[in-house]
């Protein structure tokens, strides 16, 4: 999965852009922590405009973007969100993985000890996503790799597929802004659970396209699709260097890239919109699980936390 992660992220985000909108790589690069060990760091700019609500667009700049900075580690990644125009905005996510469905309920205790958490399952099979996003090659349902024999994922496949492993990832957001804060936090907190929901379905449906790759392999791809989406979108590719790079401060908080990484739709991911009510499906545990396609790499892709209190995931 580390490198269905990467495969993922740059295909969806290429998809994704156009006509000026969508992701722009500003920088990718290999980058060393002291405490992690080596990694890679990328920022980015989500350009998103003409997808925010009318009374948003009038108060924002013509050209307004959320900057994305993450730090891979695999197995331990970090992506924080911020906006320059929006000082009070933030959304910080870090992500760890392991060889489980979901039962590790203190994985996050160090992180945020003695903090509240809400606890939120997602299950890439059995969760329903908005209509808009819904295709029936990316639904686990019916998808059946070639490759590895993995798919048509049924109700309880958590329980019948081994290996297994999970992603936990632990969802902070805030918004300081008096009369929006709560509405705004936890609308943000829904649009971060069905982008994790849809990027995670899409690795498992892609896993056929990804699976025979090597980490150069798909560091290339990841080059040449970034590169690409800029062009897409109408800014000039940078030259991303794969060469090593100086430590960063300390200032800056070492963390690495989490999955997915922040896809948008071009039918306007409702991001700074009042959050639409829609009934989730009960009968489903709603853990983001993936089965894993050997032993080696195991896929199962669980625990994104939606509220507006940090989260964290929980036993199943």
């Amino acid at each position: 999965y580390k490198i269905g992660q990467l495969y993922m992220i740059s295909k969806h985000s290429h998809e994704q852009s156009d006509r000026g909108e969508g992701v722009e790589v500003v920088q990718n690069e290999p980058f060393e922590d002291p405490h992690h060990g080596n990694g890679q760091f990328t920022e980015k700019r989500v350009y998103l405009n003409s997808k925010l609500p009318g009374w948003a667009r009038a108060v924002v700049p013509k050209i307004f973007y959320v900057t994305e900075k993450a730090w891979n580690y695999y197995p331990y990644t970090i992506t924080e969100y911020t906006c320059s125009f929006l000082p009070k905005f933030s959304i910080h996510i870090e992500t760890k993985y392991e060889d489980n469905k979901g039962s590790n309920d203190s994985i996050f205790d160090n992180e945020a000890k003695d903090v509240e958490r809400e606890v939120c399952f997602i299950d890439i099979a059995c969760d329903e996503i908005p209509e808009r996003y819904y295709k029936e090659s990316e639904d686990p349902k019916h998808f059946k790799s070639e490759k590895t024999g993995r798919g048509q994922l049924r109700e309880g496949w958590r329980d019948s597929h081994q290996p297994i492993m999970c992603s936990y990832k632990l969802v902070t957001v805030k918004f300081e802004v008096w009369g929006l804060q709560t509405r705004v936090e936890q609308f943000v907190h829904k649009v971060v659970r069905d982008i994790l929901l849809i990027g995670h379905r899409q690795a498992f449906a892609w896993v056929d396209e990804w699976y025979d790759m090597t980490m150069d392999e798909v560091r290339e791809f990841e080059r040449a699709t970034q590169e690409a989406t800029n062009k897409k979108i109408g800014i000039f590719p940078p030259a991303i260097s794969i060469s090593s790079i100086p430590l960063l401060p300390s200032s800056v908080r070492s963390a690495p890239s989490s999955a997915p990484s922040t896809p948008l739709s071009t039918d306007a991911p409702e991001f700074l919109s009042v959050p639409k009510d829609r009934p989730r499906k009960k009968s489903a545990p709603e853990t983001l699980t993936l089965p894993d396609l050997e032993k080696k790499a195991t896929l199962n892709l669980p625990g994104m936390h939606s509220s507006d209190k940090p989260c964290r995931p929980k036993s199943e």
